[in-house]
């Protein structure tokens, strides 16, 4: 064989598998400088900043990157310590990237088809869709954040179960919606495994979950917006999340304990009916039947009973009024949501044995079932 068909096949070889990655990373705004692979083979790809997809949305061209909240300084000085179960296998992307899990094409479909059934209490009521929580109308609210768990559950292929805080506005029928938490949703993860996510839905009611679609900006390089979380039957893992609107530039941050983390935003360009801030703040459990009829476990799959520590757990529950300040969510009349037998919701008292204050909490869950209504 000559040196110049040896060349060919060589130039060949190379193109061919140029074309590959291109192919398993088509969803990607570019190839990544590195990569990690966590639990349950998934993989994250630390792709430059400035490059990352969800700056791909046509309303963010001339968006300029927000590296830090200004409200930043009040975070840092806590220095908790990093003791989560979703942190043992940490992702360290390098300075100026930042992890962007690495979706199949079949991934993204399903997220923005089940984005567009996505309920929230601004929402008219869904089929099959079960509540249990609290809300708050009045505001304007600049943020909300809370403790929770999530657990492992039996949650069927056609069926989610999640825990979720949120804030939005609603009007004449158009809805900015804003939400994160906890979920298992195999129609979206392909997996039951309990993951965090985020959810979005801003002008045009465009909209969807975690980054399927452009519009989330990540800043953490150590903490993606989205990951799933491992842990033993009977485990369960407790975070704290907020949603902020930052003062100065009116951008929407998620910030998590466990590090302290800034994950990223939705930057106000999104949004239309949040400038000056959201009118109604909300936390609980949702369920999403099958069509069958069958209603899959919520919280921990049991009902509230005495004690906090029973059934799944909201607590710490807190709002930022008009002038950003931190105040619990029953400063104001709350009202308590919960639409099915198979569930409970149980408002808490103050707990006199509790080492640490629970602040406004509630209990909330259940087993589901055959019956639980439309």
């Amino acid at each position: 064989m000559s040196a110049r068909i040896r060349m060919v096949l060589v130039i060949m070889s190379l193109l061919h598998l140029l074309f590959s990655i291109t192919l398993v990373r088509s969803d990607q705004a570019t190839l990544p400088f590195t990569s990690f692979k966590i639990i349950g083979n998934v993989t994250y790809d630390c792709i430059d900043i400035y490059k990352q997809p969800g700056l791909d949305h046509p309303l963010l061209k001339n968006h300029t990157i927000q590296m830090k909240p200004s409200f930043s300084k009040k975070y840092e000085r806590k220095n908790q310590p990093d003791n989560s179960k979703a942190y043992k296998e940490k992702i360290k992307c390098p300075y100026g990237t930042v992890p962007i899990m690495r979706n199949t094409k079949e991934f993204i479909i399903n997220a923005e088809l089940l984005s567009e059934k996505y309920f929230h209490p601004l929402s008219g009521d869904s089929p099959g869709t079960h509540i249990a929580g609290v809300k708050q109308h009045g505001g304007p609210y600049h943020g909300i954040t809370a403790w929770h768990d999530g657990y492992n559950l039996d949650i069927k292929q056609d069926q989610a179960s999640y825990s979720q805080m949120y804030l939005g506005s609603g009007y004449y029928g158009e809805v900015n919606f804003i939400s994160v938490g906890m979920m298992i949703n195999p129609s979206i993860f392909g997996d039951g495994r309990l993951w965090s996510y985020g959810y979005w839905k801003g002008k045009n009611e465009k909209g969807c979950y975690n980054m399927a679609c452009p519009g989330f900006v990540q800043v953490s390089s150590m903490v993606p917006m989205v990951q799933p979380f491992k842990f033993k039957p009977g485990d369960k893992e407790v975070l704290q999340w907020s949603i902020t609107k930052d003062q100065q530039t009116g951008n929407w941050w998620i910030i998590q304990n466990k590090p302290n983390a800034f994950i990223g935003y939705w930057p106000k360009e999104l949004f239309h009916l949040m400038d000056d801030g959201a009118n109604m703040v909300g936390v609980g459990g949702v369920v999403q039947a099958s069509p069958s009829g069958l209603s899959p476990p919520m919280g921990n799959g049991k009902f509230p009973a005495h004690g906090p520590l029973r059934a799944a757990l909201f607590s710490n529950v807190d709002v930022l009024n008009s002038k950003y300040e931190k105040r619990r969510i029953n400063t104001l009349p709350v009202e308590e949501l919960l639409d099915s037998k198979c569930y409970g919701l149980r408002v808490g008292k103050r707990v006199k044995f509790w080492t640490t204050p629970l602040g406004f909490f509630f209990n909330y869950g259940g087993p589901g079932g055959i019956s639980c209504g439309v």
